[in-house]
């Protein structure tokens, strides 16, 4: 058995992508385990930039088969003009398996998502109105529809007359918004099916009969560690569990059957959206990185916040996650920077603060606690062998690993996959 597993270790944007996409390489198999349309990675290749939201990294490889798991939800319109970019650009989504077991994202749980928002107004959470919370809402209420009920046409009709029902009745009585067309939604999504029909399988079983024949099965996560529902910076998190148990439950296998658990770390810290983010550096520093990196959303094309790498936070990711490697990306970034800075933990009112706090309030007052580095002021992008690179970007990255206490896997010195130095092969 050889399986290995990629988990944002941070708040999202780590360039999870880039990580699967090269490990996929060597994959039979690319399972994509949760989250929906609001996640998104860039995989750059042979010069050109492939934006996916719901498509598995490993779809640029047409040998290797592309599960979108039971954890997932999906938006049939947005999937499908997704498929046809791809393919517009050369990239055949033909091994794709799509999960019958996945909840169906519809156009009732964007118009609840963006209503919620607005009525939030200063409590707003800066979600992607894309729909995902209500629609795992609906799942967790157990009135959601899946895959398996679009397929079949009296099923289907049942379910979404009564959700359409229900929805609109809420959006008209307590947000005072338009409801929507049953009939033309029932049309619409039906022509959905029909396209989506050749791909939707029981995922479980493929990954499950996978796994045991000895293939290499990768596992792909969305979103991150600090966005997980229950363990993250709650309630500025995502709907679903972009951990590594989460995983398990959205692909459908066991935990036994996970191993070489990567936690993706970019060499600095970026969140999107509402929260506490004690590292944030709203200052020159923070403009500085951001211009460098070019930190904007890749969904919402929004401006990340940036700060310092949070080692105590990723150190907290890595207990819950079990990490066997750190995956460190985007190190070129700090190429340029004369100094650089770590939070090596928290302080309030002159204590150490031991544990990562579930209160919010009380995190928002922390003090960071940081080591300071001298930068290495040289290009690193061209370096294939981790011995090569400078002495205090070695330090940096020591000390790193030491923090968090995990060795480091793979470290990633520019955007393309050639870019890549792997100290540790899994596959």
């Amino acid at each position: 058995m050889a399986t290995a597993m990629v988990i944002g270790a941070q708040w999202g944007d780590e360039g999870k992508g880039k990580i699967v996409d090269y490990l996929a390489a060597k994959a039979d198999v690319v399972v994509r385990s949760q989250g929906g349309n609001n996640a998104g990675h860039t995989v750059v290749t042979g010069g050109k930039a492939y934006p996916l939201r719901l498509m598995p990294s490993g779809i640029m490889y047409p040998g290797t088969i592309c599960v979108v798991g039971t954890g997932v939800v999906i938006d049939p319109k947005s999937f499908l003009e997704e498929m046809e970019k791809l393919e517009a650009q050369g990239i055949n989504a033909k091994h794709l398996q799509i999960s019958t077991r996945a909840q169906v994202v519809f156009p009732y749980h964007i118009r609840l998502d963006e209503a919620e928002e607005m009525r939030k107004g200063s409590r707003k959470l800066g979600t992607t109105k894309n729909g995902i919370g209500p629609c795992y809402a609906d799942k967790i209420n157990r009135i959601g529809i899946r895959m398996c009920d679009l397929m079949d046409k009296e099923v289907f009709a049942e379910k979404l007359k009564y959700n359409v029902e229900q929805k609109n009745m809420l959006l008209e009585k307590l947000y005072d918004m338009e409801g929507f067309d049953y009939e033309q939604m029932l049309i619409d999504y039906l022509g959905y099916a029909e396209k989506l029909r050749p791909y939707v399988k029981d995922t479980n079983y493929t990954v499950q009969t996978l796994v045991r024949e000895g293939k290499n099965v990768l596992f792909e996560g969305a979103q991150a560690s600090m966005l997980d529902c229950d363990n993250g910076t709650y309630p500025f998190v995502t709907s679903s569990h972009p951990t590594a148990g989460g995983a398990c439950i959205g692909a459908g296998i066991g935990p036994h059957m996970m191993q070489n658990i990567f936690g993706v770390v970019k060499a600095y810290s970026t969140r999107v959206g509402e929260g506490p983010f004690p590292t944030e550096q709203v200052n020159e520093i923070g403009d500085r990185i951001r211009d460098i990196a070019h930190e904007f959303g890749t969904v919402t094309g929004r401006p990340r916040r940036v700060g310092w790498l949070d080692a105590r936070a990723v150190r907290y990711a890595a207990a819950l996650n079990s990490f066997d490697y750190l995956a460190i990306t985007r190190l070129d970034i700090l190429d340029e920077l004369e100094e650089i800075k770590v939070c090596v933990g928290y302080e309030y009112e002159g204590k150490p603060v031991k544990e990562y706090p579930a209160d919010l309030k009380f995190l928002s007052k922390v003090t960071p606690v940081y080591k300071t580095y001298k930068g290495w002021k040289e290009k690193i992008s061209a370096i294939r062998d981790y011995d090569r690179l400078p002495a205090r970007c070695k330090e940096y990255l020591a000390d790193i690993s030491k923090e968090i206490g995990v060795p480091i896997g793979i470290v990633s010195v520019g955007p393309s996959r050639e870019e890549t130095i792997v100290v540790k092969d899994v596959f």
